[in-house]
């Protein structure tokens, strides 16, 4: 059985394990040469993965840039290095030049809508152009180039149009065959309902025969017709005794 003492004693003991743990490292530079390395390839992966990770969730425009101890270049952009620098040198030239930051950024915005613009009306040109209007302000070239256009549009146009004229066609084969295939079914029910309609005719035909031949004869029904006629126009061996049912 332990006592409290010796309890007290074992967590004494314990507790500098439960204290042990990652410690903050000094930041001074690394003196083993193999353990600078590892360290700075595992945080230079880290920093890349960083801003990685801050150009896409924040839309940012990140360029990074990583020289080693051997001289070794590493960087990273998300758009271009030289443009991002450019767009630096841009933002934090003289004030009396550029204005502040915030009046760099509207005018590099402006510049982007202008080259927009710019060519938003090249395309709506363009299309008037295709659509046959305004051609006066194009030379030579320009109307060659855009006739050999033109030619490879309506050469793709025309192909696209055979495959579904073909594809329509093969479809109203098929659709012909099992119309065919259809109306031949039809026509041999037909033909089997008809031959039963005749069988069940001549069978009831037959039966109406068998009874008027199984009727009794009764003399009551016929008569005479003979004396209807005149007897001095036919010899008496050519009359003839006719009866009606």
């Amino acid at each position: 059985m332990a006592f409290p003492n010796e309890l007290a004693a074992g967590r004494e003991e314990l507790s500098p394990k439960r204290k042990m743990g990652r410690g903050k490292i000094e930041i001074k530079r690394i003196e083993n040469t193999t353990n600078r390395q590892v360290t700075f390839c595992k945080r230079r992966n880290g920093l890349l993965k960083k801003a990685y990770e801050l150009s896409v969730l924040c839309d940012a425009e990140i360029a990074l840039i990583v020289f080693s101890s051997r001289g070794r270049l590493y960087e990273y952009s998300n758009n271009s290095v030289k443009s991002t620098i450019d767009r630096y040198k841009k933002a934090t030239a003289d004030t009396s030049n550029t204005g502040s930051i915030c009046e760099a950024n509207a005018q590099f915005y402006q510049q982007e809508a202008a080259k927009l613009r710019i060519q938003i009306s090249n395309m709506q040109n363009s299309n008037r152009n295709m659509l046959g209007e305004s051609l006066s302000g194009l030379n030579f070239k320009e109307l060659k180039n855009m006739e050999t256009r033109l030619e490879k549009g309506i050469s793709r146009i025309r192909s696209k149009k055979n495959e579904l004229l073909f594809a329509e066609i093969e479809y109203m084969q098929k659709r012909e065959v099992d119309l065919h295939n259809s109306n031949q079914l039809l026509r041999a029910k037909i033909a089997e309902n008809e031959r039963g309609q005749q069988n069940m005719n001549l069978m009831q035909g037959g039966s109406s025969y068998e009874i008027i031949q199984s009727q009794p004869f009764d003399s009551r029904s016929y008569f005479q017709v003979n004396a209807l006629q005149p007897t001095n126009h036919y010899p008496r061996q050519d009359q003839m005794a006719l009866q009606l049912v």
